[in-house]
């Protein structure tokens, strides 16, 4: 099992300071196996329920009575299924001297988890958890996780084979069962060819227009399909930056499949010589690295950008808190170069530092605010933000 230090330190902290603590995470992606871990450490009584379990499940039929005697931790796993406890969470969280804390573990995008903000406002703290990450697994296994992903059971399987197929359970049950769990009334098939040509534009901004004419649907259509697999946390959007600049600016979103290894199951790719060869290469690339920027950062999803002109200038990553604004650029190259979109990004952004992830192994200065940064010296050379 790999230690998953940061993550269940940081989870801790807002257990101690909330009432309720969301973590937030895709199916798989190690959120039990987390909460497990931090009830067995703490000591005291903790109570673990799935909702997945018709037992478990069946005790939640007058959820009050069975949640009102217990102390401790209360653990509640796959909680969007019944996003009618939240209500009775914030009666429980209000008692004088409430004995309990709540733990609930959520397969779905806060978004559809709409009833928190509403009955749990000012008591609920959410924590996001990804896949296996770079300061997790070591930048040894930099080209391991990039081509398995960071879903534990696909990055620690015993061979790269015993990874594919585990992905590919994976997609395939996701797409039968659990987006039907989130309230996803969609074919299977549909989706399936849908999740397939997303792969093709990953790192492409989103053009509705396109798929709904592959698809023979209304755009609105093809945007539910988007939603669907955004709400299930595999897919990611990057808003676009835009600001009163004497520039047409680019306002549609891009597209990311969120984790690389999903990646190169959908695209076909099951292998490092293939990955090399094929032409998303570069882009799965950045969406990596974009990746382990943004966890490594700490960027929120309020923070977190792209920027893009219509005139060709654009910014892979821009990440705006107070009055500071971080640009970086992802190149899969060996010998990155100063470009006319960097200086653009670098005078009409007016970034703090523009720093270009890459593929090679030393950083050095390219030029005045520019720097390039190894993917491998990016835990020591690029410094988190300050909470």
């Amino acid at each position: 099992m790999i230690p998953r230090a940061r993550e269940t330190a940081e989870l801790r902290r807002l257990i101690s300071r909330n009432p309720v603590v969301c973590i937030v995470g895709a199916r798989q992606v190690g959120k039990t196996t987390i909460a497990r871990q931090i009830a067995a450490a703490s000591g005291g009584a903790s109570t673990y329920f799935d909702l997945e379990n018709p037992g478990d499940l069946a005790l939640f039929a007058d959820p009050m009575l069975t949640l009102s005697g217990l102390r401790g931790l209360v653990i509640i796993d796959e909680v969007q299924r019944r996003p009618d406890l939240f209500p009775v969470l914030r009666v429980l969280c209000d008692r004088p001297r409430a004995p309990a804390r709540f733990l609930v573990l959520g397969s779905a995008s806060p978004d559809l988890l709409h009833q928190t903000s509403e009955s749990l406002a000012g008591r609920i703290a959410y924590h996001d958890l990804g896949g296996l990450a770079l300061h997790e697994v070591g930048t040894a296994n930099l080209d391991r996780l990039w081509l398995r992903g960071g879903f534990p059971r696909s990055y620690a399987a015993r061979s790269l084979r015993e990874s594919e197929d585990w992905r590919r359970s994976f997609i395939r049950t996701l797409l039968e069962r659990d987006l039907r769990g989130l309230g996803f009334e969609a074919p299977a098939p549909t989706l399936s060819r849908f999740w397939h040509m997303l792969a093709h534009y990953h790192g492409q901004r989103w053009a509705s227009a396109e798929f709904a004419r592959s698809f023979g649907v209304a755009d609105t259509t093809v945007r539910r399909y988007l939603d669907g697999l955004a709400g299930a946390l595999v897919v990611h959007l990057l808003q676009p930056w835009f600001e009163n600049l004497a520039k047409r600016q680019v306002k549609a979103p891009k597209v990311y499949i969120a984790d690389s290894g999903v990646t190169h199951t959908l695209l076909g790719i099951t292998s490092k010589a293939e990955l090399l060869r094929h032409p998303k290469c570069g882009a799965s690339w950045e969406g990596f690295v974009i990746g382990e920027l943004i966890r490594h950062v700490g960027a929120r999803f309020d923070e977190r950008w792209y920027w893009g002109t219509h005139n060709g200038a654009e910014l892979d990553l821009l990440v705006v808190r107070g009055g500071r604004r971080l640009g970086f650029e992802i190149k899969h190259t060996t010998t990155p170069a100063v470009t006319p979109s960097m200086r653009v990004a670098m005078t009409d952004l007016r970034l703090s530092s523009l720093d270009v992830i890459y593929a090679g192994d030393r950083t050095f200065t390219m030029a005045d605010g520019i720097r390039a940064v190894p993917v491998v010296r990016l835990l020591d050379d690029i410094t988190p933000l300050r909470m």
